[in-house]
C-alpha cells in the first residue's frame, strides 16, 4: 500500500522514540530519572478538577469552534495585560499550542515554500512543517556561541524568494535562550523589510531567571498584521494533559481562513476549555513560586554539569531545558546504552539525543536536550549518574 510522501518524510519524535528501552529498562527493576521529556511534576492549579468536578449541565455538548466565549475572554484578558491591543476575534481556542501551530503552517505553507526557524528547534516542527509539502531553512547556532541567532546576518542569509515565515520559541525550546528587546526588536524589522509572517512560540513566557519582564512580540504594533502568537497553558500553569492552547493573530485574513480547519475539527474539548478558563485565575503567587523553583533547578543542573569534564553548555536563561554538548561519540547509541547496559544501583537517566532538534545533517549528533522537571536533589543524582555514565561509556572503548 502507498503512504504519503510528505508523511514519510516525517520521522518519529525523538523525545518520545525511547519509551520501549525505556519500558524495558523499568521490567529489569532499573529506577529511570526523567530528564527526556518536558512535562512539569509542578502541581497543577486545584481550580482545574474543582471546575471538573462542578460541571453539572445536563448533556455534555460541542463547544463552539471557534472556543468558548469564557476561555476566549480568559486569554484576551490576559493579552491585554501584557499591554497587546485585543479585540474580538484576535483570539481562537486550540487543541494544545500543537494544534495551533498545524493549523497555522496549513495556512500560509505551500507546496515548495520555506521557513526560517533558529537550530535546534522543537522537532514536532518538523512534522507539523513537512505535512505541508513546504521546508524549512535552518539558522545554524552552536553551544560555543549559547544559541543565539538573531543577527541581521544570521536571517537575511537563510531568506530566499520561497520564504514565507520567521518562526521561534521564545524562551527557547531546547536551548533555554531569552530574546532581549533588541533581538527581539530586529527579527521584527527582518519581516517587515521582507514581508514575512512572524510565527512565535510563547508558551514559555512566565519562565525567565534573569529578572526579564515578561515579554511578548505582541508589543510591537507595527508588526500586528503579520504576527501569529502561539500560546498554551500546557507549561504556564503544568497542565500539559488538558491540550488546550490557543493562536493570537489581528490579521482578519489569516483568521478567515484558520476558521476553516477549526470547523472542520468541530471544536476543542468543553470540559477541559471551561477547566482552562478557570487556571487564569490563578493567584497571581502561584506563577512567582513556580518561577522562583525552576530556578533553583536551572541553577542546580548548572551546578551540576559544571562538575563534569568535556560538557559544553550556557546557563538558561528561561523555559526548563539546557542543551550540553557531550565528549561522547553518538548521542543516540549512548542513551540506548544508559538504558540497555548502564546500571549504578539500579538507577540510570534518560534525556532527548539532540540530533532530531536539528534539521541540517549530522548537526546534534553528540549533543543532549536536558529538562529540568524534577525536584532539586532528583536533579544532583540524575546529573551525577550522566557524569558517571559518560566515564563508563567512553572507558569501554
Amino acid at each position: 500500500m502507498k503512504f504519503s510522501s510528505k508523511i514519510q518524510k516525517c520521522g518519529l519524535s525523538p523525545i518520545r522514540k525511547f519509551y520501549p528501552y525505556q519500558v524495558e529498562a523499568q521490567k529489569r527493576g532499573m529506577k529511570i530519572y526523567h530528564l527526556n521529556i518536558g512535562q512539569p511534576d509542578i502541581k497543577t492549579p486545584e481550580s482545574y478538577f474543582e471546575t471538573v468536578r462542578n460541571f453539572s449541565a445536563p448533556v455534555l455538548e460541542y463547544a463552539p469552534s471557534p472556543g468558548m466565549p469564557v476561555t476566549i475572554k480568559k486569554v484576551e484578558d490576559y493579552y491585554k495585560n501584557l499591554g497587546m491591543d485585543i479585540q474580538p476575534g484576535d483570539v481562537v481556542i486550540t487543541a494544545g499550542g500543537s494544534e495551533a501551530i498545524t493549523f497555522t503552517m496549513e495556512c500560509i505553507l505551500d507546496d515548495g515554500d520555506e521557513i526560517i526557524i533558529p537550530e535546534p528547534f522543537y522537532p514536532n516542527y518538523k512534522t507539523f512543517i513537512y505535512n505541508t509539502g513546504a521546508d524549512i531553512v535552518p539558522i545554524k547556532t552552536s553551544a560555543e556561541e549559547g544559541y543565539r541567532f538573531a543577527t541581521r546576518e544570521k536571517i537575511e542569509a537563510a531568506i530566499t524568494p520561497k520564504t514565507r515565515a520567521i518562526m521561534f520559541t521564545n524562551p527557547g525550546n531546547p536551548t533555554g535562550v531569552v530574546l532581549t528587546p533588541e533581538e527581539r526588536r530586529l527579527v521584527a524589522d527582518i519581516a517587515k523589510e521582507h514581508d514575512l509572517w512572524i510565527i512565535a512560540d510563547e508558551v514559555y513566557r512566565e519562565f525567565t531567571y534573569n529578572g526579564e519582564p515578561l515579554a511578548t512580540m505582541g508589543s510591537f504594533e507595527d508588526i500586528l498584521d503579520r504576527l501569529i502568537i502561539i500560546d498554551s497553558v500546557s507549561k504556564r500553569f503544568s497542565a500539559c494533559g488538558a491540550r488546550v492552547g490557543a493562536v493570537i493573530c489581528k490579521n482578519k485574513d489569516f483568521q478567515a481562513e484558520f476558521m476553516k480547519l477549526c470547523q472542520a475539527r468541530l471544536s476543542v474539548p468543553t470540559l477541559d476549555q471551561l477547566a482552562s478558563a478557570s487556571l487564569y485565575d490563578v493567584d497571581p503567587q502561584y506563577l512567582k513560586d513556580v518561577n522562583v523553583e525552576y530556578k533553583k533547578r536551572r541553577d542546580t543542573v548548572k551546578e551540576e554539569l559544571s562538575k563534569i569534564p568535556g560538557l559544553v553548555f550556557s546557563e538558561p536563561e528561561g523555559a526548563f531545558y539546557v542543551m550540553v554538548k557531550m565528549p561522547v561519540d553518538d548521542a543516540e547509541k549512548f542513551l540506548i546504552w544508559l538504558l540497555t547496559e548502564f546500571n549504578d544501583n539500579n538507577e540510570t537517566v534518560m534525556y532527548a539525543p539532540a540530533g532530531g532538534f536539528y534539521k541540517t545533517p549530522g548537526a546534534g549528533i553528540n549533543e543532549m536536550r536536558i529538562a529540568y522537571i524534577l525536584n532539586c536533589d532528583d536533579l544532583r543524582r540524575a546529573i551525577q549518574l550522566l557524569g558517571k555514565g559518560i566515564e563508563q561509556y567512553n572507558a569501554r572503548k
